[in-house]
């Protein structure tokens, strides 16, 4: 158990417009934290052992989102499913764990998960693996960590709740007038030119939701609007601003959704570095809203 959160080296001065800037590392603060036994260090990603088994940071045990996730909707998983698998891997609410991924939308996914499970302190590598090789740091071949089971989280489960949104939830949201959701999609998405998804036959989106800003068009993963080419994050003043653009601002509940929950993941992952406390995830997204009936469906094109 730690008794604090281990210490960063001073951050550069990129990230000082971060309310929570030691909790987005440089791959040179990786490289001093990950020598800390104590440091539950993850890279995480979908069905991507072989490629981490290859090469990884040294230290880090793999993280398979399939564990966090259940079909046919990719939700989270239910509590006690997902508290078993925190556990399998040593965390406790008090646990410093990093995250880290190939793609960083699987990092953030695990990050809001972890957020929402109540870990108090949680971390991720800006720019993901990618960051990490292009510094000239370091991997090493393997299995990875083998983890040690934690007996038990030692904190009510989950700690923070308001994370996250279900659809009932989601339906209420947008009667509030201190509340929005906020689409993480592009904007061919948000306009309903197209679904995004091969296996969402849908378009369109959730009347009365807010543009967020997602990336590049045609491309599900990309996150241009909120970070650089190279996967790191992009000043968060700048985020915010275009944000403001939209009518989204921290003085509201946000509730951000994608399709099936990781681009959300990260925009919020990146509002809570920001400071915004009223944010959350509604997990569903698009391919939930979009599967009921009874929800409507608005057509901007």
């Amino acid at each position: 158990m730690n008794a604090r959160p281990p210490a960063c080296p001073p951050l550069a001065a990129a990230r000082q417009d971060l309310v929570r800037a030691r909790q987005l590392l440089a791959p040179g603060e990786l490289a001093t934290l990950a020598q800390d036994g104590a440091v539950r260090l993850l890279e995480v990603g979908c069905a991507g052992a072989g490629a981490f088994e290859a090469a990884h940071i040294g230290g880090a045990a793999w993280l398979d989102t399939r564990i966090l996730e259940a079909p046919p909707l990719f939700n989270k998983v239910d509590d006690a499913v997902l508290l078993q698998a925190l556990l399998a891997h040593g965390i406790r609410h008090d646990s410093t764990v990093i995250v880290y991924g190939r793609n960083p939308l699987a990092a953030a996914r695990a990050a809001h998960l972890l957020l929402y499970a109540g870990v108090l302190d949680v971390r991720m590598l800006d720019g993901g693996f990618a960051a990490w090789c292009a510094a000239g740091l370091p991997t090493v071949a393997g299995p990875g960590r083998v983890p040690v089971a934690a007996h038990g989280f030692g904190a009510p489960f989950p700690g923070r709740p308001d994370y996250m949104t279900d659809m009932a939830q989601a339906r209420q949201l947008l009667a509030r007038s201190d509340a929005a959701l906020v689409s993480i999609r592009t904007w061919s998405e948000f306009t309903g030119a197209t679904s995004g998804y091969s296996y969402i036959a849908a378009r369109g989106e959730i009347p009365g939701a807010l543009w967020g800003r997602a990336g590049h068009e045609g491309d599900v993963n990309s996150m241009s609007h909120f970070q650089h080419a190279d996967g790191r994050m992009r000043a968060g003043a700048a985020i915010a601003a275009q944000w403001r653009l939209g009518g989204i601002h921290p003085g509201r509940h946000n509730a951000f959704y994608c399709g099936t929950g990781w681009r959300a993941s990260l925009a919020f992952f990146y509002a809570w570095l920001m400071g915004w406390e009223r944010i959350s995830v509604y997990d569903g997204g698009w391919y939930e809203w979009s599967a009921d009936p009874a929800n409507p469906v608005l057509l901007h094109s």
